[in-house]
């Protein structure tokens, strides 16, 4: 058995996102913790995975923007504590902002 805090900080002042893998299966599930602090997807960059993705929104906010396929029309979702999100494969989303000066906790689970 291993376990941790998820809303324990390895460092409180960085640059980059911090990623940490929790647990995995095989290549078939992932459980990550992601922690930002003011990161958002670089200018013109979109996530488009061949996986599904859940992510829940622990501390801090956030605001996802998904593009639709056939329209290419852009929505902005804000994300604050307890919120949760399923993003089907393929669909192609970015991260907009997250709260900067305040750490900012995902939990995302991927798979298939």
């Amino acid at each position: 058995m291993q376990g941790s805090n998820l809303f324990e900080m390895v460092t409180s002042d960085f640059l980059d996102e911090w990623v940490e893998v929790l647990a995995e299966g095989r290549g078939q599930v992932r459980i990550v913790r992601l922690v930002s602090q003011g990161q958002a997807s670089p200018d013109g960059f979109w996530y488009d995975q061949d996986e599904h993705e859940w992510v829940a929104l622990l501390s801090g906010s956030a605001v996802l923007s998904f593009e639709d396929a056939a329209t290419g029309a852009v929505r902005a979702v804000p994300m604050k504590p307890g919120d949760w999100l399923h993003i089907p494969p393929r669909s192609r989303h970015r991260v907009e902002s997250t709260a900067p000066g305040e750490p900012t906790v995902w939990l995302a689970v991927h798979w298939g």
